[in-house]
Order: C-alpha cells, then sequence, then structure tokens
C-alpha cells in the first residue's frame, strides 16, 4: 500500500511516495533568470504545470505503482484562513485529478504542516507529532517561529515569533544577487562561508522572539567588500544570531521543548554548527528543503488515523 504526496512551492516542484516505513522524494527547482529574485506567481504556476509530468514519471520509474490508496497535496502556505498562494494550484488540481481517476481520497494540508512533518520523519522524532514544541520555518518567504501542537492526524502550527519584514532566505537571496551568485542563493551563501575568517557581527534586536532584517540588508551592503566569502559570512552570522537569540528566548518561556528546524534556510551549517548546545532537531538538508515527503507522511496519517 502507498500514498502520493504532492507539493508545489513557490520554487521546487515536489512529489512524493510514502509506505508507512519509507519514503521516496523527486523535486526540481523551478528555472529562474540569472540576476533576478524569483518568479512572478502566473510564472511559477506555468512552470510547476510543465514540470509535474516529468517528475512523476521519474518517481513512478523508481518506485513502481504499487496500489495508491490515498493522495496528500499542499494546498497552501499556512493552515490559516485566508492563507493563499496560486503556485499550489498546480499541485492540488495534479492531486484531485489523479484521485478522481484512481477512486481514492485527496486530503489538504499546508505548506507548513508538511514541513514540520517531513523534518520530524527525517529526523527519526515522530513521537513530537504527539506533543508540544517549538519548530522554525525558515525559508525564502518565511521566517516564524511556531508553537506545534497535535492536531488529529497534522499539528496546529501557532506563531510565536519571528521576522517582522523581511525573512531569512529573502536576506540570503538579495546577498547572494550582490554577489552575483544563482537564485536561489542559500546553497552558495553556505559555501562560501565556510572561508570566512573575519568574525565581525553587527548585532540584530531581538524583541522577545521577534526580529527585523531590512536593517542587515543595509548593514552588508556596507560591509559589502571584494571577498565574496566574508560578505556571506558576515550576513549568516547576523542572520543566525538573530534566530539564536529568538529561539533561547523561547525556550524560556516554553521550558523542556525541543525546536525542530524546518525550510531551506535550516540546512545551513552555520546554523546547525549555531545551535548544538540547544536541544534542536534537524534532519538532513534535502529534508529541510521543500519537498513532498512530509505531505506524504500526513496523508497516510490521516488515512490510517494512526502515527507512524
Amino acid at each position: 500500500m502507498m500514498v502520493l504526496g504532492f507539493d508545489t512551492s513557490n520554487y521546487t516542484t515536489s512529489v512524493a511516495s510514502f509506505d508507512g516505513v519509507t519514503g521516496h522524494n523527486v523535486s526540481r527547482l523551478l528555472d529562474v533568470e540569472q540576476g533576478t529574485l524569483g518568479l512572478r506567481q502566473s510564472d511559477a504556476l506555468f512552470a510547476h504545470v510543465k514540470r509535474l509530468p516529468e517528475l512523476t514519471d521519474r518517481l513512478f520509474s523508481d518506485i513502481g505503482k504499487g496500489d495508491i490508496v490515498a493522495i496528500g497535496v499542499s494546498t497552501r502556505p499556512r493552515a490559516v484562513e485566508g492563507s493563499y498562494m496560486p503556485c499550489f494550484l498546480a499541485g492540488e488540481s495534479q492531486a484531485k485529478v489523479l484521485g478522481a481517476v484512481l477512486g481514492v481520497p485527496v486530503y489538504e494540508f499546508s505548506h507548513q504542516q508538511m514541513h514540520v512533518a517531513s523534518s520530524l520523519f527525517s529526523s527519526q522524532s515522530m513521537e513530537l507529532m504527539e506533543e508540544p514544541h517549538l519548530a522554525w520555518h525558515l525559508s525564502g518567504g518565511t521566517t516564524e517561529l511556531l508553537y506545534v501542537t497535535p492536531q488529529d492526524s497534522a499539528v496546529h502550527c501557532e506563531r510565536i515569533g519571528g521576522t517582522t519584514d523581511i525573512s531569512a532566505g529573502q536576506l540570503i537571496d538579495r546577498t547572494g544577487k550582490l554577489l552575483g551568485l544563482p537564485f536561489p542563493s542559500g546553497r552558495s551563501i553556505d559555501a562560501l562561508s565556510a572561508e570566512a575568517t573575519d568574525t565581525s557581527v553587527f548585532p540584530v534586536k531581538v524583541k522577545d522572539m521577534e526580529f527585523s532584517l531590512s536593517g542587515v540588508q543595509n548593514k552588508v551592503e556596507q560591509y559589502h567588500k571584494d571577498s565574496p566569502s566574508e560578505t556571506a559570512g558576515y550576513a549568516l552570522r547576523c542572520v543566525i544570531g538573530a534566530i539564536v537569540t529568538a529561539t533561547r528566548n523561547a525556550l524560556k518561556r516554553y521550558p523542556n521543548c525541543k525546536v525542530v528546524f524546518s525550510g531551506g534556510v535550516a540546512s545551513n551549517s552555520m546554523l546547525r554548527q549555531a545551535c548544538k548546545d540547544l536541544p534542536a532537531l534537524f534532519c538532513p538538508p534535502e529534508y529541510s528543503r521543500d519537498n513532498a515527503l512530509g505531505t506524504a507522511v500526513l496523508a497516510w496519517r490521516k488515512h490510517y488515523g494512526s502515527g507512524i
């Protein structure tokens, strides 16, 4: 028996399968023109529609069709009223057509719930689906600190902190553009920062668990030197310092909670090193980034009404 998962985020097309024990995910970044900072939603939606047949073919060539009993799909960024992004329509329409043809149920989740489930499953920490914990969603569009509690077969995510303006991923991508790096720039910035020797940092003001990163962008532009590695390291130190401080503040309010890190920025090696003394859970980088495995895991739980 097998369930499928679809996730069509702003910059990644993903399809996945899950059999209750193991999962298989196939993803591909959308093509973004060099020197730009992303895609318009209409272009992203069109790219997903073109990409989905290719990725679905690859998924089935790797795993075979098996007996598909249900399908899960991310249909919106967050599980809150008014949350909407057109790019998720591509995965939703594909999932519903396939569900109708196969005569199987289609279960809808949010992109954020997907990230939490994917991180917990791939870090072998699924027991946290049944208990309160903290979670960071760190991506190109979101930098939110969440208080996560069980909700039926999925989770409820309550925002308790994060950025008040641009996201961590946006700052990293803007730094990448400054350095002439491809978009998205997370991996390139991470690799460059490993060569940095300077340790200077702009201390971001963190109020409780909230902080602003727009001022950091100005500091990065002022700091910008001939060395791309030093600029990359400076930008990351500023961002990570704020994230770690907000995390420590959150742990004072929610003692004994573990902190799960998800989203593309959570794959950063400097961030992982900075959190070594915290009760932090990081999953393999490929499951920090956008993927459909978490959606498939949630669909399995929803279909069978039990934990994994």
